[in-house]
């Protein structure tokens, strides 16, 4: 059953060659993890300056070039009421006659909700747009010409003057606090939205960050000057850095990466945002993977399969059809534990229901969610199970709806979709057999691993030697008074470190040196990453 109690959050960080990856850790179990790849070119929130390609009518739409492969789309509604001073400001920055300041800017009339997307746009004239969406199957970034930059505790909109306060920030005496207190520093001709981690804040708090996010804007202005489109004039936050924006408070006890360039910047982040907390931030040094050593990969090979199994027996059925996910609660081989029916299947119903709101956060399943619960016919146990994933949805941050379970035992979801579902493939090819079911003749893996320590020991010339293989293969090697660990000391005068790690096959080893660095040789064993996604 849920509590009101606040989990304990960790951010786990992963940085490789592939790019960052992000674990994020309550109360020790995965509940989102996240992708940050080098190459990416662009990102939510991102400022383009782009050229409208084709003005589709029929649709009240338009595609818009963004300089990727498929066109970016923009729907009327999301034109937003401001659209005419946003041309108009794009024009006068273009021309280099913009002001940094909205206060001397005369804004234009705001448009109908109902209006004509032909009637509103120019096909010759540049438009400038920003990534709300990333591209999910085969369609391409949904775009937004409502402009907004993001801040921890603030969003500065341009072309309006209305202030919002987050609906979370309940206090009536507070929201009315920091209303006056906006209004004090809000820039003419611009609208704040007073996030949910403003509350408490002071002044100083908040008018350092919107004086950030004015030179944001300036910086947005300097960038139009002469740009040709499609450009991208202002980039938003890495990964990291969004995430640490939009989600550090008190609740963090703990961020690990295990790099030191990253680790450096996220220190100068935090340092920045919420210095007290500069000291959550440690740097991982380890000989085993970051991931291996707080337990996500062994989360995340048992949390992406299309069975996912519950603590009490059960388990769930995951499916994903074009237009929607399909979720089934499985009893599973479980003994009744409960003194009825009725009772064990209520039992099964809210530990499935807390696995269904992990689910939809690990996976960021978007859409339209169907759950098969197992039967309940008593009308309070059904109350209880919507009462309880009301409580679970709390904790996710994309916007949802839950309708109550029907007659069917049926719960329907919907969920914010704003990029692709993460999908991980957890069945993993053996790397000893190639899926042929068959391995070479296991007698030869300590030849092999010899010839190798051999070649290392008379051609590297080096001194500290540890060698990583399965833990059958480490006991194997490290067994006995006179162990083959022993022997190779007697023939290369040399001690060899010998450790293993669950993750490698049978016959998979690598040679590392002092500095935990891999000895890659040429023709030898190919290295594997530890979790084959």
């Amino acid at each position: 059953m849920p509590t009101d109690a606040t989990p304990k959050r960790e951010l786990i960080i992963n940085a490789g060659k592939q790019g960052v990856e992000l674990a994020l850790l309550e109360d020790g179990l995965l509940v989102e993890l996240h992708q940050d790849h080098p190459n990416r070119s662009l990102a939510i929130g991102d400022l383009i300056l782009a050229r409208i390609d084709r003005i589709v009518a029929g649709m009240n739409a338009a595609f818009v070039d963004i300089g990727q492969a498929k066109n970016g789309f923009l729907h009327y509604s999301d034109l937003g009421p401001q659209i005419r001073s946003l041309q108009k400001f794009t024009r006068m920055a273009l021309e280099g006659s913009a002001p940094d300041n909205l206060a001397d800017f005369e804004l234009e009339p705001e448009t109908l909700k109902t209006g004509k997307i032909a009637n509103t746009l120019n096909k010759r004239t540049p438009l400038l747009v920003q990534i709300i969406k990333e591209p999910i199957s085969t369609k391409g970034h949904r775009l937004s010409c409502d402009i907004s930059l993001a801040g921890r505790f603030l969003v500065l909109i341009p072309f309006t003057n209305e202030i919002s306060i987050s609906k979370k920030i309940a206090a009536a005496d507070e929201r009315k606090r920091l209303q006056r207190l906006v209004e004090s520093i809000r820039p003419k001709n611009f609208g704040i939205i007073v996030r949910t981690l403003a509350e408490g804040r002071s002044v100083q708090e908040l008018h350092e960050e919107l004086m950030h996010l004015m030179e944001k804007w300036k910086s947005l202005t300097r960038q139009l000057k002469g740009a040709q489109p499609p450009a991208k004039v202002l980039s938003e936050l890495n990964k990291t850095s969004t995430l640490l924006r939009d989600m550090l408070n008190d609740s963090f006890h703990r961020i690990v990466v295990n790099s030191r360039d990253l680790y450096n910047e996220i220190r100068n982040y935090i340092g920045r945002i919420s210095p007290e907390q500069v000291d959550i931030v440690q740097l991982y040094s380890g000989r085993t993977p970051v991931f291996d050593q707080f337990d996500v990969t062994k989360q995340i090979k048992s949390s992406f399969g299309r069975q996912v199994p519950l603590k009490n027996g059960g388990h769930l059925i995951i499916e994903h059809t074009e237009a929607m996910h399909v979720i089934d609660v499985n009893s599973g081989q479980q003994q009744m534990q409960a003194a009825s029916q009725e009772e064990n299947a209520l039992a099964i119903n809210l530990a499935a229901i807390q696995e269904v709101a992990r689910q939809l956060r690990l996976r960021d399943l978007g859409g339209i969610i169907i759950v098969d619960l197992i039967d309940v016919r008593n009308p309070e146990s059904r109350r209880q199970l919507q009462k309880t994933m009301h409580e679970l949805m709390k904790r996710d941050k994309a916007r949802h709806t839950i309708l109550p379970i029907s007659r069917f035992g049926l719960m329907q979801i919907t969920r914010q979709r704003v990029k692709p579902e993460v999908s991980i493939a957890t069945e993993e090819v053996c790397p000893d057999c190639g899926g042929t079911g068959k391995i070479g003749p296991s007698i030869l893996i300590l030849d092999e691993i010899e010839k190798n320590l051999e070649h290392i020991i008379r051609h590297n010339n080096q001194k500290q030697i540890t060698l990583f293989v399965h833990p059958y293969l480490e006991a194997y090697i490290t067994k006995g008074l006179w162990s083959i660990r022993m022997k190779w000391w007697w023939k290369y005068r040399r001690f060899i470190r010998v450790d293993s790690n669950d993750n490698l096959a049978i016959g998979e080893f690598h040679f590392y040196d002092s500095q935990g660095e891999e000895i890659v040789l040429n023709g030898g064993p190919q290295h594997q990453e530890h979790h084959n996604r």
